[in-house]
């Protein structure tokens, strides 16, 4: 059975710091892209940050560039986003997805695109 799971979500005070994890069983993120969507309460899911499990490419939302960084351990099957200098605005719910996709596709992220979720970890910011 294909899964996802999350974890590291929490509640940190602002310009705080958060890893979050994703752990893939039944696969290997081998040949997959891997991206860090998020969801605040109104709002469209989002996404974050994205790796290509094969090349190391990385993609950042704009709202993110310079203050996250997408990692992977092939070896663990997990991929990790380190998120420094935490705002309030980046209060919502993170998931994970994954699929097979083409560096293109990776670099615009949208998430009808991605047959691979996680369950979502809470991650909330206080000023």
């Amino acid at each position: 059975e294909v899964q996802l799971v999350e974890s590291g979500g929490g509640l940190v005070q602002a310009g705080g710091s958060l890893r979050l994890s994703c752990a893939a069983s039944g696969f290997t993120f081998d040949g997959y892209v891997v991206c860090w969507f998020r969801q605040a309460p109104g709002k469209e899911r989002e996404g974050v940050s994205c790796i290509s499990s094969s090349h190391g490419y990385t993609y950042y939302a704009d709202s993110v560039k310079g203050r996250f960084t997408i990692s992977s351990d092939n070896a663990k099957n997990t991929v990790y986003l380190q998120m420094n200098t935490l705002k309030p605005e980046d209060t919502a719910v993170y998931y994970c997805a994954a699929d097979r996709l083409s560096l293109v596709i990776m670099a615009n992220p949208l998430e009808y695109d991605y047959n691979y979720w996680g369950q979502g970890t809470q991650v909330t910011v206080s000023s």
